[in-house]
C-alpha cells in the first residue's frame, strides 16, 4: 500500500467557521485511509467573488493511501456533511476543501486538476501552506511554496492563530 503526501486548503465563511474547520480536520483524521500530519494556523481573508462574509482559511498536510480521485471524493463527502451547497461560483460556503497537491503528481481530468490551478496566485492558500510546507515544490513551476508565497501580496490575509480543537 503506497502512502502519498498531500496538501489541502480549508475554508469557511458561513456558520461557526472555526468549529467547522476543526471538525473537518477531525473527520479527515478519523478516515482510516487519511492521516493529518500538520495543520496551519487560521487566517481571515477578504472573500473573492460576490459580496459575502470574510473567509476563515487554513491548510493541512495529509498522508493517504487513497487515489487522488478517491481522496477528492472523500473531501466532497465531508463538505456535504457540513452542509456545503454550491449555488454560485466563489459564493459563500459552510466548508470548502481543495486538494492542492497529491505528491508530485500533475493530474488534468475534467473533475480534478492537481496541483490546484490557482494556488500560485492565492495568498490565502500560500501563506498558511508556507507555514507547514515551505520546502514543498510545486511540480508545475518547480518553485518552493516559500518562493511562491513571497511572490504574492499578503494584503487582506490576517493571521488569527491556531485553529484549536484538533492536533
Amino acid at each position: 500500500m503506497t502512502v502519498v503526501p498531500c496538501a489541502i486548503a480549508l475554508g469557511s465563511n458561513l456558520g461557526d467557521s472555526r468549529k467547522t474547520l476543526q471538525q473537518a480536520l477531525t473527520a479527515l483524521h478519523q478516515n482510516r485511509y487519511i492521516d493529518v500530519i500538520a495543520q496551519s494556523s487560521l487566517y481571515k481573508t477578504v472573500a473573492i467573488g460576490p459580496p459575502q462574509p470574510d473567509i476563515l482559511n487554513a491548510c493541512a498536510l495529509l498522508e493517504t493511501s487513497l487515489s487522488a480521485q478517491d481522496l477528492l471524493t472523500q473531501l466532497l463527502v465531508i463538505e456535504q456533511h457540513f452542509g456545503r451547497v454550491r449555488r454560485e461560483r466563489w459564493g459563500p460556503r459552510t466548508l470548502d476543501l481543495d486538494l492542492l497537491f497529491y505528491g508530485q503528481s500533475i493530474i488534468t481530468e475534467p473533475a480534478l486538476q492537481v496541483p490546484h490551478p490557482r494556488l500560485r496566485e492565492r495568498a490565502f492558500v500560500l501563506i498558511p501552506l508556507a507555514e507547514i510546507a515551505p520546502h514543498w515544490r510545486d511540480p508545475v513551476s518547480g518553485q518552493s511554496i516559500r518562493s511562491l508565497r513571497q511572490a504574492v501580496d499578503p494584503t487582506g490575509v490576517q493571521p488569527l492563530g491556531p485553529i484549536g480543537g484538533f492536533t
